[in-house]
């Protein structure tokens, strides 16, 4: 249904969110499956050994916990699933520190809520946390944290919160493990003509005819959710592969370039896709002004904006807002995502990074705008 790009989407994938499912986790809600959870995080120190870095985000939290407390039915009311979440998520997290620690690959367990990532700010916090794990070759192990969360703010399922962490953290593609080979054009469980989707284009209409509702009593997920959660990672521009959890070498062989479940390719890529949103916006809260050697490193040499450079703010914005970058005449050289607010950046004017901890107490980065969050604007 697409061209064979599909090939390298795996292949050349440096940063990757692995999404598994409450059935594989806990064998249909039978208890935690330490031999699945073990291949799986062998398989993920394999792939930070060849310098990639991997986030997994696991369900099981609540089947896990409604075990541990007895109960054969999931809950339907709020405090109780936050009770059985609560419980299980201890046995969960140990469970992967174990695993990953006997493949000397170190661990943290990250709760996150919808909350979490509406709000700017500590979704700018979040993703610094996530990028500064991955860059110490650690393993973020990341779950709804459903002992807080409500029927207002939950996610709905780890489908999609496997896809807002890819954009999170500006993956480059998304794998979710299923208990299905992948997508089928219809249910292959009622429908002998059903054929299997080797390879489409995330966001195209005619998946969300083909997929099925939730083939499972312990998920909340089904077919569908994978669907959108491809759709919506793809808007950051990375790629979605559905397959079988219990594939053998999943991870590593999908690596490799191999055709495993159904992938879903993105149509925009990484960089693009984050330039262009940039660049769309028709609304500024702000701009700072630049002096001549600034705007030349910004305009020529493609470099990141540093506060040394900067002359003057307008504006009110926070930390994560676009902003412009103009020249001294006015002109917009570039606009990009601001590393600190508009206050701050006033006091940072004209000064070096070595002053930015007695300015402002803290050091969030040395850049105001840094070159990978930056789009020059047409001259």
């Amino acid at each position: 249904m697409t061209s064979n790009s599909g090939s390298t989407a795996l292949r050349d994938a440096r940063r990757i969110v692995v999404k598994v499912g409450s059935s594989l986790v806990t064998n249909e809600g039978r208890g935690l499956d330490e031999a699945a959870i073990g291949e799986w995080c062998r398989q993920l120190a394999a792939l930070v050994r060849e310098g990639r870095e991997v986030v997994m985000v696991s369900s099981g939290a609540i089947a896990e916990g409604m075990k541990r407390l007895g109960w054969r039915t999931r809950p339907h009311e709020i405090n109780e699933l936050q009770a059985a979440a609560a419980v299980g998520q201890m046995g969960l997290a140990q469970m992967y520190e174990t695993k990953l620690r006997e493949n000397e690959i170190g661990s943290a367990q990250v709760l996150l809520t919808h909350a979490d990532l509406a709000d700017r700010e500590r979704y700018l916090n979040a993703r610094s946390t996530l990028v500064t794990l991955l860059k110490l070759g650690v393993v973020p192990v990341i779950n709804e944290n459903d002992t807080v969360v409500n029927d207002e703010i939950k996610f709905g399922d780890n489908d999609t919160l496997g896809a807002l962490v890819a954009n999170l953290v500006e993956a480059d593609a998304l794998v979710i493990l299923t208990d299905q080979k992948g997508l089928y054009t219809a249910d292959p469980r009622k429908d002998p003509e059903a054929k299997f989707v080797h390879e489409a284009a995330a966001g195209d209409p005619a998946l969300e005819a083909m997929a099925g509702g939730a083939g499972s009593s312990i998920g909340k997920g089904g077919m569908i959710t994978k669907i959108l959660a491809a759709k919506r990672a793809a808007g950051s521009g990375a790629s979605t592969v559905i397959a079988w959890g219990r594939e053998a070498d999943a991870l590593l062989r999908l690596a490799r370039g191999e055709s495993i479940g159904t992938l879903l390719v993105a149509q925009t890529a990484k960089h693009q896709a984050r330039k262009r949103w940039m660049a769309d916006h028709l609304q500024l809260r702000g701009a700072v002004v630049v002096d001549a050697g600034a705007a030349a490193k910004v305009r020529a040499e493609g470099k990141s904006l540093l506060p040394i450079g900067m002359t003057s703010v307008s504006g009110e914005f926070s930390r994560g807002d676009v902003i412009a970058v103009r020249d001294v005449d006015g002109v917009e050289l570039a606009r990009g995502l601001a590393n600190y607010s508009s206050v701050e950046a006033r006091l940072l004017c004209r000064k070096p990074s070595s002053e930015f901890e007695r300015l402002l107490g803290y050091v969030a980065e040395p850049e105001m705008v840094h070159r990978d969050n930056m789009v020059l604007m047409p001259s």
